[in-house]
């Protein structure tokens, strides 16, 4: 990693920190404001997905930081998601997503979940009768391909999938994905997933790395770790600085989220943190704990994923 970024398997660099805009309560201005300060801190990687509603929220505020000359597009590496309603029609979904942005790219875009829904199915939390039963991914892969030989995005990756479901796709991929995006903390380490990325040099990029204080279904376990805090307070540092220089340093990127100015620069000033190896270590030893675990997805009738064991193929 140089200068922040990260080099993808396709030969574009991406910010190792990433700015994330999924909000409950996903209201338009408190969001268009904290991306212009995040902006303004130096965050250059914007993380939305249709599903968030965020991404005409995004569109705007990046197009007036470009209309007042705060960026230039091409230092703004924004990405987006395929929700599992577009799974048959990737390309029409991503010029959706464009025009909700106001953009003539993306400079990545991501299968959200491994899960395809009705067309209708827009909600974040699917009812039993909006799961299609078998997910096709081939076909899916093809249409995200199909948004890169258009030019309509810079890159695709893939979000939620486990080291099994990579190895499946690699097996007919033409382009592999370049990220995939997935939960990752200090009680959340991936060191399978990472490994199996890692042997195709796809990306392991990390949401929720401080555990998602904050959201609904998050918790705040990962920074009230009495290790984590020790470890903070050795170096002068938070909790949350710590749990995300312990991601940076397994070479994964940090999807942050947080509209609070303090903690905004404070996750960004995790960049200068250093820990030693004995801190590593004591975070490596920490007991796993997965968080966000995808029970909405999983059902006995409609959803091809009968049980949360098929659903990770077992790593959880």
């Amino acid at each position: 990693m140089k200068n922040n970024h990260v080099r993808l398997n396709c030969g574009i660099r991406m910010p190792i920190l990433g700015f994330g805009t999924f909000t409950f309560q996903n209201d338009m201005q408190k969001t268009e404001l904290a991306i212009h300060t995040a902006l303004e801190m130096g965050y250059r990687h914007i993380d939305t997905a249709k599903v968030y509603g965020s991404e005409p929220a995004v569109g705007n505020a990046l197009s007036e930081a470009i209309l007042d000359q705060t960026v230039n597009r091409e230092d703004v590496f924004v990405t987006s998601k395929l929700w599992g309603s577009d799974h048959h029609d990737p390309v029409s979904a991503l010029n959706q997503t464009l025009r909700n942005l106001g953009m003539e790219y993306l400079d990545m875009y991501l299968v959200h979940w491994p899960v395809k829904l009705k067309p209708w199915a827009c909600s974040p939390i699917p009812q039993e009768e909006d799961f299609e039963k078998y997910l096709d991914i081939e076909s899916t892969w093809a249409g995200m391909e199909r948004c890169l030989d258009l030019g309509l995005c810079r890159s695709i990756g893939v979000s939620n999938f486990s080291s099994n479901k990579i190895i499946q796709l690699m097996d007919f991929a033409s382009v592999p994905p370049v990220v995939n995006q997935v939960e990752m903390h200090p009680m959340w380490k991936q060191s399978k997933l990472r490994g199996v990325c890692g042997d195709y040099r796809i990306h392991v990029s990390a949401y929720s790395p401080l555990g998602g204080p904050g959201n609904a279904w998050g918790s705040t376990a990962v920074v009230d770790h009495p290790v984590i805090k020790s470890i903070a307070f050795k170096h002068r540092a938070t909790p949350a600085q710590v749990a995300l220089k312990w991601g940076l340093s397994k070479g994964s990127s940090m999807i942050v989220k947080s509209f609070n100015q303090n903690r905004m620069r404070e996750n960004m000033e995790a960049l200068n943190l250093k820990l030693d190896k004995q801190d590593i270590n004591d975070i490596d030893k920490l007991e796993e704990w997965k968080i966000m675990r995808g029970e909405v997805y999983v059902n006995n009738t409609t959803s091809p994923y009968r049980t949360i064991q098929h659903l990770w193929d077992g790593e959880i």
